[in-house]
């Protein structure tokens, strides 16, 4: 089902959509939320508070809010140790992360932040937690990411990472989401702040080199090595993300052939090409968006991307763009035949959108699959006790273990998603496309689309709480439905809207937490006009369970 592909998608944008850094950075600090109204109260989804400050959705009173609330959480759940704080190169990240240090520095919280004042990836904080509190029992670490992801560049966004190093879990978010937005309804009486100047120079506020152990321990993870040793000629592209700062001492630390080849940092981000729908999006899984990087394939043997917080991964073959979902399968298969320390228990972890052809994979590798909700927070205690080798996202998100099967992080790591790229490439002498395809040789063809519809608010809630006996139709596309789902099999937690499966095929279809429309996830076994049929059936079977029409 082709998508409203803008007439702008590729291109670089114009002047009219760069954002007006001065206006936004404004409107944080000037427009104050009314609690009252939905849309401006603190929402923490799948990847915490999202929104705009001009839409009054992430401003100076939602930060305050949200940092004084997670310094109550550390009191109530007896949290005492470092808490890391980094922030990606949104516009809104800076002014976000000054109104944070201030709250927790008011507070006493012994806070980590670059020492060079520059930005940290997503998953370079949840390596630090982990690596801090390996071993111990008290006096645990945590963290926050100032980053809403991949979102366009007028939005900001806020994460919190407890001790287990990967996103918070229900329980903890419903717990910060509600003391947030209590304070805001109290015009944010019992906030803690003290000015940043002071809060800078804190006794509880230390510099940390957040670069030099996680570079140094990535041996640890790729084999970086059989990288060097096979000349494989790597392209990088961070897209004015967190990770600027970090591929050139992995590039000299490990010798290896690669090239950034766009270091730029602008807020405006007005070096990136236009996402399909007419958005400025670091959306390293679009070919719209990734369109520079693709038209430079041919001058290496592999490049890859990674989103404003390095959270997510794209992956560039000589034949181009590489489906996020088929470099998963690529992944998984290369990992559980080259990581003979991994326990030989160790299952697959993916979530309920991703392609059926990872269980394929896995059921050819003997492992099993456990599947969980959109969400990499379900990953997170597999990942520490090895009972998961790897956990993956339909949306360009993976991680997995340690080479000798500890865990890594626990929260999405893209660089090293990138450089396993070039690690497959070294080992087999193929590029991660050829290799899915020889992995994956007498499985079928897969044929995976995700697009997405218009939903009011109202429409969007619904979905998120729908049952299966509101589905009225026994077929999609022609066959029998063989199974209706609304929670995850792996863990029996709600997948937020609705799954169908047939022997052929299957759609998933799930609101999206920070823009107004649901998402359909849907694959065919057969042909792309099956799976076109199948999107058509999907959008006819929820319009009907929602009453869109």
């Amino acid at each position: 089902m082709a998508q409203n592909v803008s007439s702008l998608a590729g291109k670089l944008p114009p002047a009219s959509l760069l954002i007006n850094a001065p206006r936004l950075v404004t409107a944080y600090f000037a427009l104050v939320p009314n609690s009252t109204i939905p849309a401006q109260r603190v929402v923490f989804g799948t990847s915490g508070h999202r929104g705009s400050a001009l839409a009054v959705a992430f401003n100076e009173s939602h930060i305050l809010a949200i940092a004084q609330a997670v310094c109550s959480y550390r009191r109530r759940a007896g949290i005492n140790g470092p808490l890391y704080l980094g922030m990606d190169t949104h516009a809104l990240s800076e002014p976000a992360f000054a109104s944070t240090l201030e709250v927790l520095a008011a507070n006493g919280v012994e806070t980590m932040i670059d020492e060079h004042a520059g930005y940290t990836p997503t998953p370079v904080i949840s390596h630090a937690i982990l690596t801090y509190n390996r071993g111990r029992k008290n006096s645990l670490a945590d963290g926050i990411v100032i980053s809403p992801s991949h979102n366009p560049p007028d939005e900001g966004g806020f994460k919190y990472n407890p001790p287990n190093g990967g996103p918070a879990d229900v329980e903890i978010t419903n717990w910060i989401q509600d003391a947030a937005n209590g304070f805001l309804a109290d015009r944010l009486y019992g906030i803690v702040r003290i000015p940043y100047e002071r809060a800078r120079k804190a006794v509880c506020v230390h510099d940390y080199d957040y670069i030099t152990p996680y570079v140094t321990d990535l041996a640890n993870i790729v084999d970086l090595q059989a990288i060097r040793s096979a000349g494989v000629r790597i392209g990088i592209d961070p897209l004015g993300g967190a990770a600027v700062e970090y591929w050139q001492p992995i590039i000299e630390r490990y010798k290896i052939a690669a090239t950034v080849v766009n270091d730029t940092i602008d807020p405006t981000f007005r070096f990136m090409t236009v996402d399909w729908d007419g958005k400025i999006r670091m959306d390293c899984s679009s070919p719209y968006a990734m369109a520079p990087l693709i038209g430079m394939r041919a001058d290496f043997d592999i490049a890859f991307a990674n989103d404003t917080d390095a959270d997510r991964h794209g992956v560039v073959c000589p034949s181009g763009l590489m489906n996020s979902n088929y470099y998963l399968a690529a992944a998984i298969s290369y990992l559980y035949t080259h990581r003979p320390d991994w326990p030989d228990n160790a299952a697959v972890g993916k979530t309920a959108v991703s392609s059926f052809m990872i269980d394929r994979v896995a059921t050819k590798l003997g492992r099993n699959v456990v599947e969980v909700p959109v969400g990499f927070k379900w990953f997170g205690p597999g990942l520490i006790d090895g009972s998961l080798g790897f956990g993956g996202e339909e949306s360009a998100g993976a991680s997995f273990l340690r080479r000798d099967g500890s865990v890594w992080t626990t929260d999405k790591d893209g660089l090293v998603l990138g450089l396993l790229a070039a690690e497959i490439t070294a080992v087999t002498g193929c590029d991660p496309c050829h290799f899915y395809e020889s992995a994956t040789r007498g499985m079928g063809k897969s044929f995976y689309q995700r697009v997405d519809a218009a939903a009011s608010r109202g429409q969007r809630n619904r979905l998120a709480k729908v049952s299966s006996e509101q589905l009225d139709t026994t077929k999609l596309a022609g066959d029998e439905i063989e199974e209706i789902s609304t929670r995850a099999k792996g863990n029996n937690q709600p997948l937020g809207g609705i799954k169908v499966v047939t022997k052929n095929g299957w759609f998933a279809a799930r609101p999206s937490g920070t823009e107004e429309v649901y998402k359909i996830y849907a694959e065919s076994f057969r042909s792309i006009d099956h799976l076109e049929q199948i999107q058509r059936d999907a959008r006819t079977i929820v319009g009907r369970m929602l009453d869109f029409a």
